[in-house]
């Protein structure tokens, strides 16, 4: 006779499995810790395998639970695909969504995806634009929900992370030893004032040797030695690496990646939002 997996206990393991832990994932789930840990019993009990290693301080995986895991997103994907499919036809419409384009990596892509399947009416306009122009979109009404990257995001604002800012240059590049330093910016780069207040504040001379509307340019700088920039330390391109100076150059912090949510009850905005922040929330618990 067919036996059949069950769903709330195998969503219960993934999340464990993606979150690193029972806590994290009781939370995302918004189950109690001990309901969580009695279906990962459950489902351990149906199948007759040992799915977590708990011999550990911290749960891992054990070979068939790595196994399962695998089958585990696929199997919840298309759960949730029939699912929203079937019963979620009262949405429709377009969300307008703005990111910057050196955060739309890795963590936008599983927010469409997710959110496309939970509602397939709705059209998703993807805007990607540098933090500033997404501002002035976003006060204009133009963007339903948007990301930036700021030091200090505004009172509207939710913070979701801080990542640091680091120096690139070419591969193997020289640039960043010559004075004054050369360097390679987009015009409306919101990175760019801070760069250079920190530079003055080092006593570093400098010049703007590049200065575009586009990335395309200021990237074909810096990976031909020409330049360098700054950039968040997960968008470093495979053209560029990060420049270890020892000191060489100031040291520049970290910035933060916020959102920004339009007011009202409208419940696409409202899940968008969360699925965003979840994403991030679970980028948190990897890096704790």
């Amino acid at each position: 006779m067919p036996r059949n997996i069950d769903m709330t206990a195998l969503r219960s393991f993934v999340a464990v499995a993606d979150c690193g832990g029972v806590t994290r994932a009781a939370g995302l789930l918004n189950l109690t810790q001990s309901a969580v840990s009695m279906q990962l019993r459950r489902l351990e009990d149906s199948l007759g395998l040992t799915l977590m290693d708990r011999s550990a301080r911290t749960i891992g995986l054990t070979a068939a639970g790595e196994q399962l895991l695998t089958y585990g997103h696929r199997m919840l994907a298309l759960n949730d695909e029939v699912f929203s499919r079937l019963t979620a036809q009262e949405y429709s419409g377009e969300i307008r969504l703005g990111v910057p384009h050196d955060i739309v990596f890795p963590y936008v892509p599983r927010v469409l995806k997710a959110f496309s399947t939970e509602f397939p009416r709705v059209r998703v306009q993807l805007i990607s634009a540098p933090t500033l122009r997404l501002l002035d979109m976003f006060r204009r009404g133009e963007c339903d929900v948007i990301l930036t990257t700021e030091a200090q995001p505004g009172a509207q604002a939710e913070t979701l992370t801080d990542i640091p800012l680091v120096w690139v240059g070419g591969i193997a590049g020289t640039a960043w030893r010559t004075r004054p330093l050369r360097l390679a910016y987009c015009s409306n780069c919101v990175f760019r004032p801070a760069v250079t207040r920190a530079l003055e504040m080092a006593g570093i001379p400098w010049e703007l040797v590049v200065e575009s509307e586009g990335d395309s340019a200021v990237d074909a700088a810096v990976s031909a030695d020409m330049a360098i920039q700054a950039v968040i330390k997960t968008n470093i391109s495979a053209q560029h690496e990060e420049i270890v100076h020892g000191g060489a150059l100031p040291d520049l912090g970290r910035t933060k990646i916020a959102m920004y949510a339009q007011g009202g009850d409208a419940p696409v905005i409202a899940r968008m939002s969360e699925m965003i922040r979840t994403t991030y929330g679970q980028r948190e618990a990897v890096r704790a």
